[in-house]
């Protein structure tokens, strides 16, 4: 089979769903599929991507060609340091791939993620041209819902309506949609659902490779513990984007209160809020709070973790159903307990109710976040045991091998190979949403 994924990033980059397209590619490949990568040569942080040489995971099914097969379009590279040089790189990016896209022989199936937003219309012209191709859309942010939320754009504004409208028109040429969690399903299908009563909807969470995390490998925290004088202390750990749809005042107003006690927070990652971030924690004076960039080598990751001993995860109210954390999976991985600031009914906050990893405390709750923290530093025991039940978790939800068979079902089913889906959102629950739902808006 021909299988197309389309993403923006595309490992050895650091972005998320660089490495979940990989992921995914690869394995497809071990399973007998031709499989090819678009992508941009741009990476996530604005530097150039370096190309990977060839796959290391399958045997290309045809001589001299490696499989999964990678091609990188040109971008420029420009970064997310503000919208302008954000939207080039996304107008370059769907330049190039649709001419990509329409000088490759016919697809059995194209998956699009959402970086950058709409990149399905790329292949929807591979399709018209192609129409036995199949189109998987894999969403991982919603837009324009996203950008409306976080102050970008205006809410039911013009060009909000027009990014509806296009996202309509898409949901109609979809063949399955997959979404990562229950409440970013049901946004999606209470706007759209009447463009594709039909269309078979399927949770499939996030993931990450567990042969990357064996029991045994712990990392080395010593440097960081070093780097931050943070030997003796508990530390609490935020790794990855601060970026719109992330909370911080809580989190900061607990370390206020923890500013005399051995306890420190570590935020090591970058984004549009990360300046906020630190202008914050001077203003207050908080020496307990420290700040470190991104951290592009995924060793150096299991390092830093290695030094901490509980996870934050925070994601703002208006942001629910619209993103979706990716920060769990490595850090249950790495046997780390959650402490989860903000609404209910998220991935994460799903994650801590059903397996116990952690506290799930809604955002302005300083009291609570306080409490939880000094009540794992008083009690190892709990604390131990909350680090036994995060690695549980991982190896039977959160790890490619529990999650990737996901989303074998859902290729499957979209080829007509097989009628069966996983378990969650059941193919036909868009249909419900036509006679059931209030649409959010309609363009």
């Amino acid at each position: 089979m021909n299988l197309t994924i389309i993403n923006q990033f595309y490992k050895p980059d650091l972005a998320p769903t660089a490495t979940l397209a990989a992921s995914l590619a690869e394995h497809r490949a071990r399973l007998g599929d031709r499989v090819t990568i678009i992508a941009g040569k741009g990476g996530y942080t604005g530097k150039d991507a370096p190309a990977p040489s060839t796959s290391t995971s399958a045997t290309a099914p045809d001589q001299g060609r490696a499989n999964p097969s990678v091609r990188r379009v040109w971008t420029p590279g420009l970064g997310k340091a503000s919208h302008l040089k954000r939207l080039i790189d996304y107008f370059a990016f769907y330049a190039f791939a649709f001419v990509k896209l329409l000088t490759m022989p016919r697809q059995d199936v194209i998956i699009c993620l959402t970086t950058p937003p709409l990149i399905g219309w790329a292949a929807t012209f591979h399709k018209l041209i192609r129409r036995r191709t199949k189109l998987i859309l894999w969403n991982m942010d919603c837009y324009p819902d996203l950008a409306e939320r976080s102050g970008v754009m205006k809410p039911f504004g013009f060009w909000a309506s027009r990014c509806r409208a296009r996202n309509r028109a898409l949901f109609r040429k979809l063949d399955h949609l997959v979404c990562l969690d229950s409440a970013m399903a049901h946004l999606l299908c209470s706007q759209y659902a009447d463009a594709n009563p039909k269309l078979p909807v399927t949770i499939v969470p996030n993931w990450e490779e567990a042969a990357f995390f064996p029991p045994d490998r712990r990392g080395n925290g010593q440097a960081t513990i070093d780097k931050f004088n943070l030997q003796g202390r508990f530390v609490v750990l935020y790794m990855g984007n601060m970026g719109y749809g992330h909370h911080f005042d809580t989190v900061l107003d607990a370390a206020e209160q923890l500013k005399s006690e051995p306890i420190s927070f570590l935020f090591s990652g970058g984004g549009k809020r990360a300046p906020d971030v630190q202008r914050e924690i001077e203003r207050r004076g908080l020496t307990n709070v420290h700040m470190q960039g991104y951290v592009e080598d995924k060793q150096a990751t299991l390092d830093i973790m290695a030094a901490a001993d509980l996870a934050l995860v925070t994601l703002r109210n208006e942001i629910l159903g619209v993103m979706s954390p990716s920060k769990i999976h490595a850090n249950l991985a790495q046997r780390l307990p959650l402490l989860y600031v903000g609404p209910a009914t998220s991935n994460v906050d799903e994650a801590i109710l059903q397996r116990g990893v952690g506290r799930s405390i809604r955002i302005g709750e300083v009291e609570k976040v306080a409490a939880f923290i000094r009540a794992l530093v008083a009690d190892r025991t709990q604390h131990e045991q909350l680090r036994q039940l995060a690695r549980a978790a991982f190896d039977s939800a959160y790890c490619d091998a529990a999650t990737l068979p996901r989303f074998d079902a859902v290729i499957n089913h979209a080829i007509g190979a097989s009628s069966a889906l996983p378990a969650g959102i059941p193919a036909g629950l868009a249909r419900d949403f036509v006679a059931s739902a209030t649409p959010s808006h309609q363009p």
